[in-house]
């Protein structure tokens, strides 16, 4: 059904599998568009109670797809690509389970914003986490403004995004952006035992909780996902981000000028 993605049923515990594992996950304008697909069917799986969402490979997922971006004989449709990014985001965030992020390796740019999006966030303590869009004159998508912010506030929130650091499991969860840390290796058994204590507790009112939590935040996150969206297309024109991808392919530091 799905060319990059994976999607599979195992009683009340749905599986979403990234599945780009050349490409450490990085999502190309298929898999973005097969993500927003794919969650907006959940919405309809009344008999799921719990969603896993992680990659195949070495790694959740590396952001978005850079040589697709640069690719002159195919260009990236920047409008068309953040409508699946918007559409992705918001169902993400309103799916009537509790969504479980499993990180190993990399999870970075709109990787990141995916995974902030979820209920709970465990992380493998060497996997790589960040919110790197600047390293290439972007800003966050995927609602990353509106995750990282619900996560953290304000001032943090600007902090990490102009930062762009690559922050290990251990410094995320000391600034609120995850919920565990686990050994390598252990994040889908950690997940696994997350998943069967939801199960095993009146999680209709967990869901109903979450319900209520999300709705009341949902005029905001559409306000952020239409301001990423113009703000993204902006950045894209500018000399800075075409710089800054030049230097991340040519493996050098970027001169940054403001324009």
């Amino acid at each position: 059904m799905y060319e990059t993605i994976q999607f599979e049923k195992q009683g009340r515990i749905g599986h979403v599998v990234l599945n780009r594992p050349n490409s450490m996950n990085a999502m190309n304008a298929k898999m973005m568009k097969e993500l927003a697909d794919c969650f907006e069917s959940l919405h309809n799986e009344h008999s799921l109670h719990v969603v896993k969402i992680y990659g195949e490979g070495r790694a959740f997922s590396a952001g978005g797809d850079i040589k697709e971006m640069m690719d002159p004989n195919n260009p990236m449709d920047i409008e068309l690509v953040m409508k699946d990014v918007s559409r992705l985001a918001k169902a993400l965030y309103t799916l009537p389970q509790i969504t479980v992020a499993v990180i190993h390796g990399a999870s970075a740019g709109l990787g990141f914003s995916m995974a902030l999006a979820c209920d709970h966030v465990i992380a493998e303590e060497n996997s790589k986490l960040a919110m790197n869009f600047i390293g290439i004159g972007l800003v966050p998508d995927g609602g990353g403004h509106f995750f990282m912010k619900e996560r953290v506030g304000v001032p943090k929130a600007k902090e990490i995004i102009w930062a762009g650091q690559t922050l290990k499991a251990h410094d995320a969860l000391a600034k609120g952006l995850i919920e565990e840390v686990t050994a390598e290796g252990r994040a889908m058994e950690q997940a696994d035992a997350y998943a069967n204590e939801a199960l095993a507790s009146p999680v209709l009112s967990r869901l109903a909780s979450k319900n209520i939590l999300h709705t009341l935040k949902l005029d905001e996150l559409d306000k952020v996902l239409e301001m990423e969206a113009a703000a993204q297309s902006a950045m894209r024109k500018t000399t800075d981000h075409l710089e800054g991808i030049q230097a991340f392919v040519g493996k050098r530091k970027p001169e940054f000028t403001g324009r």
